[in-house]
């Protein structure tokens, strides 16, 4: 853990390390970078050479090979969230800022460009998925139209333009992602919760939010749907809803 960001992160608990890991789909581990600090969120790039991902509110990628990373320029950008997705052509990062707004920026670096709205009600953009063909990304907005916290499911142009409502309801949603062929969006939702926080994966039609579908009906937690190449398989992120005591945070990625 000799590499230091140039700004310091979220800090870790005591004895605690983040790891950013590689599996296969044998099961294969691979640690290629350790920190003592939060870093979260690895994108592949489409030609599978680099890791990008976020710590201390700035982009980072590394290979992967291992090695150490190496810092994205983004511009004024510093407050960066751990959401963000890359081009299907790896040219562009799109980008979420704790400002609440969407961003691009070329994955080499550079300025940045604002993708997102204002809004005359609290509209705060959380970036998850980008469309095969690279022209429209999805997010969860985080709003308060009368008072009341809602977190709902958007898409968006990549080269900006209007916001389109997919879902309007209480219950949280989060990590919409694209089928592989653009037709549906993979996203975790509250919708069939007893509880609050037990959320399970469901699906809709990616161009209007039709065709619900609920995906997952275990007794775990579900979060965040990943499709594979060939729109068969998915990974999700689950934990018991029950946790105690402390654990080691790790990245992983499949190869």
């Amino acid at each position: 853990m000799s590499f230091k960001f140039p700004r310091r992160g979220r800090r870790l608990g005591h004895g605690q390390s983040a790891e950013l890991t590689i599996i296969d789909l044998n099961g294969n581990q691979q640690v290629i970078f350790v920190a003592d600090e939060v870093i979260e969120a690895p994108n592949w790039t489409p030609d599978g050479n680099w890791l990008v991902f976020n710590a201390g509110g700035k982009l980072f990628r590394t290979a992967a090979t291992g090695g150490e990373p190496e810092m994205i320029d983004t511009g004024h950008l510093a407050d960066l969230n751990n959401d963000h997705v890359l081009s299907p052509d790896g040219a562009t990062a799109y980008l979420s800022s704790d400002d609440g707004h969407l961003y691009s920026v070329p994955l080499s670096g550079g300025k940045p460009r604002r993708v997102s709205n204002e809004h005359a009600t609290p509209h705060h953009y959380y970036l998850h998925g980008i469309s095969p063909d690279g022209l429209t990304l999805s997010y969860v907005a985080v709003e308060s139209p009368a008072g009341e916290r809602m977190v709902n499911v958007f898409t968006i142009p990549a080269a900006g333009g209007p916001d389109q409502r997919l879902t309007n309801v209480s219950v949280p949603n989060d990590g919409p992602e694209y089928s592989p062929d653009g037709v549906w969006l993979y996203f975790n939702s509250e919708l069939a919760a007893s509880q609050p926080g037990h959320a399970q994966i469901f699906r809709m039609k990616a161009g209007d939010g039709s065709g619900l579908e609920q995906l997952t009906f275990d007794s775990r937690v579900n979060w965040f749907p990943h499709l594979s190449p060939d729109g068969q398989a998915s990974s999700i992120s689950a934990i018991p809803r029950a946790r105690s005591g402390t654990r080691r945070t790790r990245m992983s990625s499949c190869a």
